[in-house]
């Protein structure tokens, strides 16, 4: 008997998008030779039951008790932040991040600090050998006897060792290594990835297993693999920041046991990774006051405050059609505020190019931050440095009003612990308590901004 050919499809490994023959371009997610042929695998259709043979039954709301109280802390304030104060058990989180910006180092970390409290953790290399990992567990202390380390890329070798050892936490590195032996695809493939993230998936809630992944990312930053693994984890965190500067930036992007707009803030030392406390002095330690083109502004980064830099630099064009180059703040916001500083402002840009960064690594993504991208702009192009000791706070308009910010009382708070002296903000009733020795100037535009600040 001739066996039947094997069924193939050519399928784009950024989205997962399908086509029975091989395109240039995905006409999903448009990348350019992403399509890859892997062999289809028959459905199996699992035998049809009674309906008396095991359903779940469904439950009133008030009979499902709350595990709120039983999240388990990491030992490591910054994530804890970000997860949203812990690991809930059965949770699966995914961790993104470029090569080399330190997502092995954070998570053998975890898995030390989660060890240290009695309980069980595997952590699966599939990346490096034991004699390796055993290298970077000694430059980091790690050397907990509740600590299991695995190199292994087959995922059902990871299964049988997780039923044996019974681990309340999991730790895969990375997603892209892992593979089924089932299936005809190799490791890294849309199909292995989208396979294993599912069995993973399966295995975390029917035993309880707080569940991470690490997962590599493409060109442009995003998580590499099918949208789907991001859509089937709990949680996405990135892990963002220059590999060639000390501090790096934990943020959630997706989080349904907690809050999406925190971030956890570390330094990378000899010894790994070390929470930073108080990030905003970090971020102001090397600012210079004393020329123009610099001001501060308070961001607010889901409930904390931060305090960052933001510089700028206008220059002539020199080569024609002007620039507008943003680096920690986007493009196109940028770009309508600097419309606004030109139209209702009376500084002229039009033939001048901006150069816009926030010191420190930082992106800016609150509204309220507006007001000191506008004075930085403004002090660059006049040459005239900002108040020392002041900080802008407000959103900015179309029209050139001055619109106040949410949760000022912090941001208040904040601005006066680290030193400052004068705030100019949107004249309103929401500015709440000013604290003893910080000098609030209320404005209703632009124009009264820019003359407060310098």
């Amino acid at each position: 008997m001739i066996p039947r050919a094997q069924k193939t499809l050519f399928v784009c490994q950024q989205c997962g998008h399908d086509s029975q023959k091989w395109l240039g371009k995905c006409p999903s997610c448009g990348g350019w030779n992403t399509f890859v042929e892997e062999v289809v695998r028959p459905e199996k259709r699992s035998p049809s039951r009674a309906p008396s043979g095991g359903y779940a039954e469904p439950k009133r709301l008030s009979e499902i008790s709350s595990s709120s109280s039983q999240r388990l802390l990491t030992g490591i304030g910054e994530l804890d932040r970000v997860l949203g104060g812990g690991i809930v058990p059965g949770s699966l989180i995914l961790i993104g991040g470029d090569p080399g910006i330190g997502k092995s180092t954070l998570t053998l970390q975890l898995g030390e600090q989660v060890a240290r409290q009695g309980a069980v953790t595997l952590y699966v290399s599939g990346e490096e050998s034991l004699e390796q990992t055993k290298l970077r567990a000694g430059r980091l202390g790690a050397s907990s006897e509740n600590l299991y380390v695995l190199a292994e890329t087959d995922l059902e070798a990871v299964k049988e060792n997780v039923q044996r050892l019974s681990p309340r936490a999991l730790i895969v590195d990375s997603i892209q290594t892992m593979f089924r032996p089932d299936l005809a695809s190799s490791p890294g493939s849309v199909g292995q990835v989208r396979e294993c993230g599912a069995e993973l998936l399966r295995m975390a809630k029917s035993k309880g297993v707080a569940t991470f992944l690490v997962g590599h990312v493409t060109k442009d930053g995003t998580l590499a693999g099918p949208r789907t693994l991001e859509h089937i984890v709990d949680t996405v965190l990135y892990f963002e920041g220059d590999r060639h500067q000390a501090y790096r930036i934990l943020r959630a992007v997706k989080n349904r046991y907690g809050a999406t707009d925190e971030i956890g803030v570390f330094e990378m030392t000899g010894e790994g990774l070390r929470g930073v406390e108080n990030p905003s002095q970090v971020f102001l330690s090397e600012r210079t006051a004393e020329q123009g083109g610099s001001a501060v502004v308070c961001a607010l980064e889901g409930t904390r405050p931060l305090l960052v830099e933001v510089q700028a630099l206008v220059a002539p064009a020199n080569y024609g059609v002007p620039q507008r180059v943003a680096n920690g703040v986007d493009h196109r916001r940028l770009s309508m505020l600097l419309a606004v500083l030109e139209r209702r402002a009376g500084i002229s840009l039009g033939m001048q190019d901006v150069f816009v960064n926030v010191a420190g690594g930082v992106r800016l993504e609150d509204p309220g931050v507006d007001l000191g991208i506008l004075a930085a702009v403004a002090s660059s192009s006049k040459d005239k440095p900002i108040h020392k000791g002041a900080v802008a706070i407000g959103e900015v308009g179309l029209g050139g009003e001055v619109r106040p910010a949410s949760q000022n009382e912090g941001r208040l708070k904040e601005a006066r612990k680290l030193g400052f002296t004068v705030c100019v903000m949107a004249d309103s009733k929401r500015a709440g308590p000013v604290p003893k020795g910080l000098q609030v100037i209320l404005v209703r535009d632009i124009r009264q901004a820019l003359s407060a600040l310098f």
